[in-house]
């Protein structure tokens, strides 16, 4: 592949940047902490939860219908960076805010979370679109995979700090509270966050942009519906799009319900954070070596090899019994989740046309967020009606191959003109 530019650097780093986030907040540690600061005042577990639920929803579901229009104004020469910056300002802000919000304060709590969410989900709009300002679309497969690498490599570090604060607080090796560790593990989260986006603010800048406009806003409404209207013109895009909203969809409900899973196989909590912890480790080679098999024998090619591994492991699913099954099942997760959804990124940056890329990523994300609702529901019904929770993991098998017979469907040439399709 050659040596990285400085421009591709930076962005591959900004995955190692917000990996804190990802595994510390949204995963690891905060939904521990508010479930116990709730419980703490008095709220019932389910009350608890439901409240969860519904601000993970509210706030996922505000910015996603916010995504193609923020992105269509970010299409715009000089908006896509000031867009990244305000929303990262707002993940890392609220994120630290996390750390300094009394434990006893749940809803202050919840609404500073929620703020993160967003701030988090818009940062990560905007940071997608830039691949195709800061690298080619030659080394674009190589470049979207080195950056989920290096988020599992670099979230493993914070990781393994808040993680260790906790135990040792719980240990009483330190002389500090479960909760202060916890809050600790948060501002180490703010700070990874924040330190390691420097490199991404000063070096990487929008090349592809639509001159301004007088009234920007009301152009982007203009902009999306005339998307609409020749929506023909994208077949091979939005076919892409439905393709990805299943499988991601797949993929997305075994990562989110692999905890509760490996609970109900009777593997207790220390087993399942190092299990974790392996995946992520193990899944930053895989990442890389699926962008160099891309650019090898095709990207989609490569997706598809991705959608069969995930495949095996449904079916895998269906007949696990042991930690053992449950560790080989962990395994063959690790070794295409990055690749997947790193792919999933660079094929889709390879369709859009680049003026347009803010605005097309905006969808992209909607996909994303709206494809975390069929396959946790298909899980649990088929769970429900069996009485036997490998039969619902197994259920997923359906999500995989409609999105592998739609993939199947885009045609070899999809190659878009990079120039304003719109405007024709």
């Amino acid at each position: 592949m050659g040596r990285m530019s400085k421009q591709e650097k930076s962005w591959v780093f900004y995955d190692w940047a917000n990996s804190a986030y990802s595994i510390l907040i949204t995963t690891a540690v905060f939904p521990l902490y508010f479930k116990a600061a709730a419980s703490e005042a008095g709220l019932s577990a389910t009350t608890s939860t439901a409240y969860w639920g519904y601000a993970n929803s509210f706030a996922t579901l505000l910015i996603s219908i916010c995504a193609p229009v923020l992105g269509s104004i970010a299409d715009f020469k000089g908006f896509k960076k000031r867009f990244f910056t305000f929303f990262f300002a707002l993940g890392i802000i609220f994120t630290f805010m996390l750390a300094v919000v009394p434990s006893n304060q749940w809803l202050i709590l919840l609404i500073c979370y929620m703020l993160t969410v967003i701030g988090f989900g818009g940062t990560n709009i905007f940071y997608d679109a830039f691949l195709v300002d800061v690298t080619t679309e030659e080394r674009m497969n190589r470049i979207s995979s080195h950056g989920f690498a290096m988020g599992y490599i670099g979230s493993t570090i914070p990781f393994i700090l808040g993680i260790a604060l906790i135990i040792l607080s719980q240990q009483q090796i330190l002389p500090i509270s479960v909760s202060i560790a916890s809050q600790l593990a948060f501002a180490i989260t703010a700070l990874w966050w924040g330190l390691f986006t420097i490199p991404m603010l000063k070096n990487v800048n929008q090349v592809y942009y639509k001159e301004r406009v007088a009234n920007p806003i009301t152009n982007s409404f203009k902009q999306l519906f005339e998307t609409f209207k020749k929506i023909k013109l994208y077949r091979p895009l939005f076919l892409f799009l439905l393709a990805y909203f299943f499988y991601i969809d797949g993929v997305n409900t075994i990562i989110t319900m692999s905890t509760a899973y490996g609970s109900d196989l009777g593997i207790d909590s220390t087993n399942l954070l190092i299990i974790l912890f392996a995946t992520q480790v193990v899944a930053a080679p895989f990442a890389v070596l699926y962008g160099k098999l891309a650019d090898k024998f095709q990207t989609k090619r490569m997706l598809l090899v991705g959608i069969f591994v995930y495949i095996v492991i449904c079916t895998y699913a269906y007949f696990l019994k042991t930690v053992l099954d449950f560790w080989i099942l962990a395994m063959l997760v690790a070794s295409s989740q990055g690749g997947i959804q790193a792919l999933s990124r660079s094929y889709f940056a390879r369709l859009v046309p680049k003026e347009n890329a803010n605005e097309f990523f905006g969808f992209y994300s909607i996909f994303y967020k709206f494809a975390a609702i069929l396959g946790p529901f298909l899980v649990g019904i088929t769970a429900q009606m069996t009485g036997n929770t490998n039969s619902g993991v197994f259920s997923l098998i359906i999500l995989f191959i409609i999105g592998a017979v739609i993939l199947l469907r885009i045609p070899k040439s999809t190659e878009i003109p990079q120039s304003n399709l719109l405007s024709q």
